[in-house]
């Protein structure tokens, strides 16, 4: 925790920052000097709210706003409003000020070569079908969904429905149909825009059955296009029949929190959540995040893996409001190569790539070396999506160079951004956050509400952010989101995790608050259990979950994933044993150590340990997860099983 960092920022760096001319901007502008350091900054940001949220609107040279008026006109969390008179449209900010003739986004699949379209051809695709949803009658406030793979054609589909102030919904292509039809059918959707085929690990997957039953499952809807095969679904438009067109893009002005899009939670507790996000609300979030703390701008290249189902494809398509470039990879970062990212990253001049930890431990434990690629471009690697153990974090470094800065940031669907995160003038220790983000007010909070450092606590936003959803979709009272985030500290934002505030300011993300492990009364995060236990040459995966029982006891099970060819016997359990003991605490050693045939995640790479604790107290699994959320479905009834069994067993034998 209070190591020497593995990267810091060498002068000429801070000195070309595009965070560092921002606070020479904000120092002209307040009369205060804003320029000695990332903490300075940070703290005049979540003290002047206000002051920090127009100068970044400012800043970028959004639509001019009504004088006299404040950015924050009430800050009440629920509640706040922003920027109020104000309007704007988030496909405009993207094309403002655009050269045609520079690339916009590059699309790649496992088995195809890159497509590059310029900024030119762009703008007359998304006009085009703009044109093509309005004769089919889309209006603002109508929603248009999405069931597609990580293409021009998703971002283009995206772009048309913001120009019209329609409100967009995706899905991608690793979602089964059930699952995308428990989202797209909260929103009665006018318009869906969807494949049917797509390459992944080699397979092609073939979604024809699972886009019949979703329209079947739609009955608003007024029209399908297809973007690959239209001839094989009956009465589709395609795609090539709508982008052909030579139409100005006219995009609707609209107020600030009119809705952009609906991202869905999870769907690993019960029926996915719709939060709705509003126009403004992103642009000034992903401009500042994308400009200032990954120091975004015209020429860098951006390969961020995902797909359209994680909030990160919309961050992704969020670097365009910097005049970036934006590289859609359909299909596996671990195949034909293990190194897959890798070696796009160098073919396609990458300068951002963005990955997971899970990726990154499996290009480690496949022997891949990354000094073997010419990936000179490429100055950040962007890491998110699950924890990043402190010894990973320093494998990566030392195989890719201490030339290039390795970040890991932590936010959520919630806000669409990050809470905490780094920026190119802050250093990185292995394993931490190098600091909350800019406009973040975040705090660690005790279970009294009191702010805690150096120790566990719950992540806390104390003051609004411009991105916190509008609401929830079919939340007609608020009431859910009231419960969902500020039912523990009323007018703060809890989210859910836990965190340590270091003595330098940096933050340690430990896992969901709400799978703590509380083992007589003392509370440990479950990350604290997997670094010893997966740093274990024979253990491949963990997961370790805390069960209340009804007799006041406390069930904590560890189950782990063996190395090929490894057998979970006595002498293993007893190593894994002692390395909890050793590294973690002596009251958290697992009461039973289980081989699993799987460790299930999120399609984003997240254990599902809340679920499975869940599971293993007896919920029905209907109210507990939806299957298509989650990686490997089939191990729902392993898991529930178990559970089953344990509860069978006599009192005095549990």
């Amino acid at each position: 925790m209070t190591g020497r960092p593995l990267w810091v920022p060498s002068p000429d760096e801070v000195k070309q920052a595009r965070i560092t001319d921002f606070a020479r901007y904000a120092s002209a502008r307040t009369g205060r000097d804003l320029t000695g350091g990332y903490r300075t900054l940070w703290e005049w940001s979540v003290r002047d709210i206000d002051g920090f949220w127009s100068a970044v609107w400012d800043y970028f040279g959004l639509p001019a706003r009504p004088a006299g008026r404040p950015s924050l006109a009430t800050e009440a969390m629920p509640g706040s409003v922003w920027f109020p008179g104000s309007t704007l449209n988030y496909a405009a900010e993207v094309f403002r000020g655009r050269n045609d003739a520079d690339t916009a986004v590059v699309a790649i699949t496992e088995n195809g070569a890159p497509v590059e379209v310029g900024w030119g051809e762009l703008r007359r695709q998304v006009a085009s079908v703009a044109a093509a949803l309005t004769d089919l009658g889309v209006r603002p406030g109508d929603r248009v969904v999405g069931y597609l793979p990580n293409s021009v054609e998703a971002v283009v589909a995206f772009l048309a429905t913001a120009g019209l102030g329609a409100i967009w919904a995706v899905c991608g292509m690793d979602y089964v149909g059930s699952a995308a039809q428990a989202r797209f059918a909260q929103l009665e959707p006018t318009v869906l825009i969807t494949a049917i085929r797509s390459v992944h690990g080699g397979r092609l997957v073939d979604r024809g059955d699972d886009v019949a039953g979703l329209r079947a499952a739609l009955p608003t809807l007024a029209a399908t296009v297809v973007t690959d095969d239209a001839a094989s679904v009956p009465g589709a438009i395609a795609w090539s029949s709508i982008t052909g067109g030579d139409r100005e893009l006219e995009p609707v002005q609209v107020p600030f929190d009119h809705p952009l899009w609906v991202l869905f939670s999870s769907g690993t507790t019960g029926r996915p959540k719709g939060l709705v996000h509003g126009h403004g609300g992103v642009v000034l979030e992903h401009l500042k995040q994308s400009a200032f703390h990954l120091n975004l701008r015209a020429g860098d290249r951006v390969l961020w893996h995902t797909t359209p189902s994680w909030m990160m494809w919309n961050f992704l398509v969020g670097a365009l409001l910097t005049g970036a470039t934006v590289v859609c990879y359909d299909g596996s970062p671990g195949f034909p190569h293990p190194d897959m990212l890798w070696r796009l990253a160098a073919r396609l001049r990458v300068t951002v790539l963005g990955t997971s930890p899970g990726y990154l431990a499996s290009c480690r434990d496949a022997g891949v070396r990354l000094r073997e690629h010419d990936l000179r471009p490429l100055v950040r690697v962007g890491v998110t999506g699950s924890l990043f153990p402190a010894d990973l974090h320093r494998w990566v470094a030392d195989e890719i160079g201490h030339r290039v800065q390795v970040v890991s940031s932590s936010g959520g669907t919630d806000v669409v951004t990050a809470f905490a995160g780094a920026a190119p003038t802050t250093p990185v220790w292995a394993g931490e956050l190098s600091a909350p983000c800019l406009g973040v007010a975040v705090d660690s909070l005790g279970p009294d509400g009191r702010p805690v450092r150096d120790t566990v606590g719950e992540l806390a936003v104390r003051r609004p952010m411009p991105s916190m959803p509008v609401r929830f979709w079919n939340d007609p009272d608020g009431a859910r989101y009231r419960a969902a985030y500020f039912a523990t500290f009323p007018g703060v934002w809890r989210h859910g995790d836990w965190i340590t505030i270091t003595g330098h300011g940096s933050l340690i993300v430990h896992g969901r608050s709400d799978a703590t492990l509380n083992r007589h009364g003392v509370r440990m995060g479950s990350s604290d259990i997997y670094g010893p236990v997966e740093e274990l040459d024979e253990v491949e995966e963990a997961l370790v979950v805390g069960v209340e029982q009804p007799d006041g006891g406390y069930w904590m099970p560890l189950f782990v994933t063996t190395a090929d060819g490894v057998d979970l016997d006595e002498a293993l359990r007893r190593r894994i044993t002692e390395a909890i003991r050793r590294r973690a605490s002596p009251r958290h050693v697992p009461d039973e150590i289980i081989s699993a045939p799987g460790i299930p995640h999120t399609r984003t790479g997240k254990k599902l340990e809340v679920p499975i604790k869940r599971l293993l107290r007896g919920d029905d699994p209907a109210t507990v997860l939806d299957p298509g959320s989650i990686d490997q479905p089939g191990l729902i009834d392993w898991y529930r099983e178990i559970g089953i069994a344990h509860r069978a067993k006599p009192t005095d034998m549990r």
